[in-house]
């Protein structure tokens, strides 16, 4: 990463603490409390597994609705302030910029689920009273999640790149619901034919697959994830986060800022 875009990466971390982005743990710390109360005196042998699908989805969903509501101001703000002029005229280039913007939301985030995980893992532990060793599972499923959030940030930063916040927004989050969804698609597009099965099956490859990065139930259940599975999704995220990506800086770099 060069000088000019970990400069820029830098600035747009301290703009989301400046925003407040980061504050949402205060909130997500009393959830995550008040629930692990309410989940040990009404829950009987299902403490663990409640708080453990209650935890992640909360993470998942806070996290998705900060890179989607962050991710589509990135470029918008900085348009309506004028200050990208400012920061073009220098030796920035727009490619520079678009990634710079990227890896600062996405560092955010990261940061964010860090911390979000303890609140996760503090609420395991009151209900359980002690970690066993299928708790390391959920570092697996937190991972995933980071994952979403770096395929949602490209989303949000391609949309923003030509379409108004509003709009994008609506984009980012309908293909996250469609997503979440994609191995139902590919399901439905295996028992239809003709058009309704080319249409399926193209939407389920070409929306990003969310639900193969969903291992919450699974997790939450003991069960094991095995290593090919995180080194596709690892492949799988990094690839369609760089072609999305790829499409938002073609888009910048044409688009008529006057």
């Amino acid at each position: 990463m060069n000088t000019r875009i970990s400069h820029i990466a830098r600035n747009t971390f301290r703009e989301a603490v400046r925003d407040r982005v980061l504050y949402n743990l205060i909130a997500f710390a009393v959830l995550m409390s008040v629930a692990a109360i309410l989940v040990g005196n009404i829950s009987i042998n299902i403490e663990r597994l409640v708080v453990i699908n209650l935890g992640l989805t909360a993470v998942s969903l806070f996290g998705i609705v900060i890179s989607i509501f962050v991710g589509i101001g990135l470029v918008s703000k900085e348009i309506e302030k004028r200050t990208l002029y400012t920061v073009l005229s220098r030796p920035v280039r727009r490619w520079e910029f678009i990634l710079g913007k990227f890896f600062g939301l996405a560092g955010t985030l990261a940061v964010n689920t860090f911390f979000m995980a303890i609140g996760v893992f503090g609420a395991l532990l009151y209900v359980s009273r002690h970690f066993e060793r299928a708790d390391a599972w959920l570092l697996v499923a937190l991972y995933f999640i980071v994952l979403q959030f770096i395929v949602i940030t490209a989303l949000a930063l391609l949309f923003s790149s030509f379409s108004s916040p509003l709009l994008s927004a609506v984009f980012a989050f309908s293909l996250f619901v469609i997503g979440s969804f994609a191995e139902d698609l590919r399901g439905f597009a295996a028992m239809t034919t003709g058009i309704a099965r080319w249409l399926a099956l193209g939407s389920a490859y070409l929306v990003p697959n969310f639900s193969a990065l969903n291992v919450i139930g699974s997790v939450a259940h003991a069960q094991p994830v095995s290593g090919q599975l995180v080194i596709y999704n690892t492949a799988y995220a990094l690839i369609y986060a760089t072609m999305v990506l790829s499409a938002a800086v073609v888009i910048f770099e044409h688009r008529n800022l006057k």
